[in-house]
């Protein structure tokens, strides 16, 4: 599986982006998917998590209430809704797959290349 993230930009405290995360291949609806983001000088931190079939998802305390993962097996494509958009969420959001539910990075397979959010105060 390959997959292309995209939908990041600059984006004012209190605003949204939605970030796409496109598979190639038939096997995306094999994998749960996660999203991850890493800021300067931090380490790589989990956002989110959603099963194959999107039926149960799980985001990180820093990002509940205010990001949403979804995803659409027709188009092989998972989602993720930011809104409330803070300048601690500034970082690099990279997409992975997982064959099993897991928040620990290296339990993914497959990683995106990453697109970069910046949120202004």
């Amino acid at each position: 599986v390959q997959l292309q993230a995209s939908g990041g930009g600059l984006v004012q405290a209190g605003g949204s982006l939605r970030l796409s995360c496109a598979a190639s291949g038939r096997a995306f609806s094999r994998y749960a998917m996660g999203w991850f983001r890493q800021a300067p000088r931090k380490e790589r931190e989990f956002v989110a998590l959603i099963t194959w079939n999107g039926g149960t998802t799980y985001h990180a305390d820093s990002v509940k209430g205010r990001f949403t993962i979804s995803r659409d097996n027709a188009k092989n494509t998972a989602y993720l809704q930011m809104n409330s958009l803070k300048p601690e969420d500034t970082a690099v959001y990279y997409c992975a797959a997982v064959s099993r539910w897991s928040t620990r990075m290296s339990d993914y397979d497959y990683w995106g290349q990453g697109t970069q959010v910046t949120v202004s105060s």
